[in-house]
């Protein structure tokens, strides 16, 4: 499996020290299999002045069982508590990778709109689900990481 990573720069080796802390699922170095959304990811680099760089890597899928994980595979109300724990620094899980939607534009802002008490939990996952998930993938480990096996990069 192809899974790609946007920034500034290129990154052949990636790690947890630069990742940041208190967002979608935690501390952790993401990617996704979807190229428009790895560039997507670039667009703020980009905004600022910077290049953008698609770095991309091989993942053995096969070898996922050897790590915990958690996967989201819609939208719910799961996924919405878990990415409020992590935003808000509460998050105490071991998973090695976490799977599952993107919090894209639209869906950030239904999101704020619950963090802030604006709407309840039950509204936020009915405007959720009309949602098309994008796909990221948190890898959160050293053991993640270790799946993942640099094959190059691209200035966009």
């Amino acid at each position: 499996m192809i899974l790609y990573h946007g920034s500034f720069l290129e990154i052949a080796k990636p790690d947890l020290l630069h990742s940041r802390p208190n967002v979608d699922f935690g501390r952790g170095f993401y990617m996704t299999p979807l190229y428009e959304q790895a560039a997507n990811w670039c667009g703020k680099f980009k905004r600022r002045g910077k290049d953008g760089i698609i770095s991309w890597y091989t993942y053995d899928k096969n070898r996922e069982a050897e790590l915990k994980t958690l996967k989201f595979d819609a939208y719910s109300e799961e996924w919405l508590d878990f990415i409020l724990n992590c935003r808000s620094g509460k998050d105490t899980t071991d998973y090695d990778l976490v799977v599952g939607g993107v919090a894209n534009d639209r869906v950030f802002n239904t999101v704020e709109l619950f963090f802030d008490g604006l709407i309840d939990k039950a509204e936020a996952i009915n405007r959720l689900r009309f949602e098309e998930p994008n796909l990221q993938l948190c890898f959160r480990t050293e053991k993640a990481l270790s799946l993942l096996h640099f094959e190059g990069s691209e200035k966009i």
